[in-house]
């Protein structure tokens, strides 16, 4: 069976700062049209910084706790950010990581990336371990209201059990991290 699609027509029908919309024309494998509305992003990366490491499960993992708008919630979720058009994220993960909880790491591993919804959207996400921690004071962006925590391994594998982690990028993330430790 044939899965692939023919673009036939392409328009970009909102142009935002961090997302476009395209409205897509395609053929698929039957000759038949249909439309696709796509949601551009540029990406970004996530990182698991481990402050220490004493066990496997008391692993001391930094998470952030910031109000996120579209879903009206404050959250725990992984340090995290956008990239910016055609950044590097080998270089973004080190920015955001300071910026985000004022720690910088001298070792970085990647965990490979993920696709956050590819439905509908192009956003890839690209995953890190962070180890050997140095604080050294961090500065969010502007408007950006964002404290860092920090949980064992143990602590937050429960917070995602019980509902209190909900984010796709930080479980997915998390889960790659474990398997390296």
């Amino acid at each position: 069976m044939e899965f692939q699609e023919k673009t036939l027509t392409s328009e970009c029908i909102y142009n935002g700062k961090v997302i476009d919309v395209l409205r897509d024309e395609v053929e698929i494998a039957t000759g038949r049209h249909s439309y696709r509305e796509v949601v551009k992003h540029s990406g970004g990366v996530v990182m698991v910084a481990i402050k220490e490491i004493n066990s496997k499960k008391d692993a001391k993992i930094l998470l952030v706790k910031q109000f996120r708008y579209p879903i009206n919630q404050v959250v725990f979720e992984l340090p995290a950010g956008k990239l910016e058009k055609g950044e590097d994220p080998n270089l973004a993960c080190k920015r955001e990581l300071e910026e985000e909880t004022g720690y910088r790491a001298q070792n970085w591993k990647s965990l490979g990336y993920i696709n956050t919804s590819p439905g509908f959207c192009d956003e890839k996400l690209y995953l890190y371990l962070a180890t050997d921690l140095e604080f050294v004071g961090e500065h969010p962006d502007e408007g950006e209201i964002i404290q860092a925590y920090e949980f064992n391994l143990s602590e937050v594998k429960e917070m995602i059990y019980n509902g209190q982690i909900n984010d796709a990028k930080t479980i997915c993330a998390i889960y790659r991290a474990e398997a390296e430790l």
